[in-house]
Parts: structure tokens; sequence; C-alpha cells
């Protein structure tokens, strides 16, 4: 018996094609179930085109028949729009259970004194988890994710230096309405020699010190006379002036110069020179009419516990 014969013999149906004598086409249809699901893919496939936005037609698409979510926009405007997952998204941010805790603290955070606030742990915990993102993404380009700053550009908000003073009310009106940090330059106005005095004076207030005394006698004779005026700004003690956010030379933190970095004497010195000779100037916009209200109260209470505020 071939091998067509016994497998015909056993019942399987064929379609009556056979090649080189005993290879046949068996004729083995698939299950009822799996059948009956493809039909169903169909079935859910059509009324899916129906319901939800789908087909692209030259420069718009079918927007399918649930045209019913409502939000509001970023201009304040109540708008309907058909089904999709954006509009689905900042309507559930709007109406969705985390978003009404949200809003429910908001109006407290809003109704509070900044004392109730830094006072109540509760208050504090939705501070720092909201202010957090909040600075991420509107303070961090520039002052860093982690609020470090960066030398000669943006300042350290953790260091507890605060240029335009660091009592809440002085952060709040910083972020509300800006700041303008400027510091002329000197460039032609000392020569060589004075240069290199008034830099040593400079690091010798942060107990940075070289061998020639006589310079910085020198440098501080300069800082502190009419000829380089450098106390009209930083003040007899070097300890600079809020009004002006002039920086205090005296405590050892460095935010135009890159002291820190500089390996020898030398470099550090180089360092303040170059902060004398280019002068500052930089600036932070005005955070108030970008930001509400409460999200500036919430930035500042974040800042001012980041740098152990005053």
């Amino acid at each position: 018996m071939s091998n067509a014969d016994n497998r015909n013999s056993k019942g399987v149906e064929t379609t009556g094609h056979v090649w080189d004598g005993d290879l046949q086409e068996y004729n083995n249809p698939p299950p009822m179930w799996w059948t009956w699901a493809f039909y169903g893919t169909i079935v859910f496939a059509l009324i899916y085109w129906l319901l939800y936005p789908t087909w692209p037609i030259g420069k718009d698409f079918t927007k399918g028949m649930f045209n019913n979510i409502t939000f509001v926009n970023d201009k304040g405007e109540e708008v309907t729009t058909h089904w999709n997952m954006r509009a689905l998204f900042l309507k559930d941010q709007q109406t969705g259970e985390q978003a009404v805790k949200q809003r429910e603290y908001l109006d407290k955070i809003a109704k509070s004194s900044y004392a109730e606030i830094m006072q109540d742990p509760d208050k504090m915990a939705f501070v720092n988890s909201m202010a957090k993102v909040l600075f991420a993404d509107n303070c961090g380009p520039c002052h860093g994710r982690g609020a470090d700053g960066v030398i000669g550009l943006y300042p350290n908000l953790r260091d507890d230096d605060w240029l335009w003073g660091g009592t809440i009310e002085d952060i709040e009106q910083t972020i509300r309405k800006g700041r303008n940090g400027y510091m002329p330059s000197f460039a032609g106005v000392f020569p060589k020699e004075k240069l290199e005095a008034v830099a040593a004076y400079v690091l010798s207030l942060s107990g940075i010190e070289g061998e020639d005394k006589a310079k910085i006698e020198e440098g501080k004779h300069i800082f502190q006379g009419e000829e380089g005026g450098c106390y009209y700004c930083h003040a007899k003690d070097a300890k600079g002036m809020k009004s002006q956010g002039s920086a205090n030379l005296a405590d050892k933190v460095w935010t135009i110069a890159n002291v820190p970095a500089a390996a020898t004497y030398e470099q550090k010195l180089a360092e303040v020179e170059k902060v004398i000779v280019n002068g500052v100037n930089r600036e932070m916009p005005a955070w108030e009419g970008r930001l509400s209200d409460t999200q500036i109260r919430l930035l500042t209470v974040y800042v001012h516990q980041l740098g152990g505020g005053k």
C-alpha cells in the first residue's frame, strides 16, 4: 500500500491534488472557534471605525461618533472636541480624582500664610512634591535640576548665600519681579599691577593670601578708596549690599570667579582678575504673568528651604 493510500485510509480529507505520486494537499479547515474569532475582529474593526477617529481623508480624518470630550485649554477656554488621547488626558488632569485633590491643596496653599505653610508637614510635603516639578520645568534650565547653579553664570541656590536677600519676602520678590545683576567692566581702568593688587585683596578676604603682603595692602587701598570705588557696591566690609545684589566677598562663596577650580594661587588670581576686567551682566526674568500667584508661592517656599533661607 502506498503512503497516499495509507493516509487516505485514515479518513483524512484531501483536495485531490497529488504531486510526485504521493505528495498530497490535505484539506484541514481551521477550528470553528478560530473562524468566528476572525469574523469578530472584522465586526470589531467596523464598529471601531465608526466610533473613533480612524481614516485619513485628504488633509483631515474621520472624527468618529464620540465628540463630547470637554476640557479647559491653556487659554482658559472651554473646548469640546472629538475623542482623542490628548483631549482625554487633559480632561483627566482637570476632572480626575488626583486633579481634584491637587486643586484642593492648591487652594489651601493660596489661602495660607508662608508661616502656616512651613509649619504644616502635610502642606510642605505637597510643596516639595509639586514645586520640584515646577522648578525643574522653569528654573532648572539655568540653575540646574538640583539648584546647584553654574559658577560664572547662575547662582547656587543651596549655599545660603543670598545676593538679593534670603527672607521669604525677598525670594518671592526675586521670583516675581526678576533681578538684573550688574557690575561695570574695569577693562582699561587699572594697569596690570593695580589689577593684580585688587584681585589679591579680594582673595585675601576669603583667607587666600599670597606671599606679597604689600600688594594686598595696595589692593585694599584701591578697593576702599576713590581710585577703585569698589566699596560703593560691596560695602566697606566687602560683605555686599542686598539692594544692589552685590556679592559678599568675605564668605568664601564664589558665584562668578571659579576660584575653587583653580589649582594654584596664580590661577585663582587670574580668575578674580577676569571678573574685574569683564564685569558682570546677568539677568533673571520676572515670572509674574508667566506663573500663577499660587505657583510663585510654591516656588518661593521650595527655594527658601533649599538654601536654608533667612
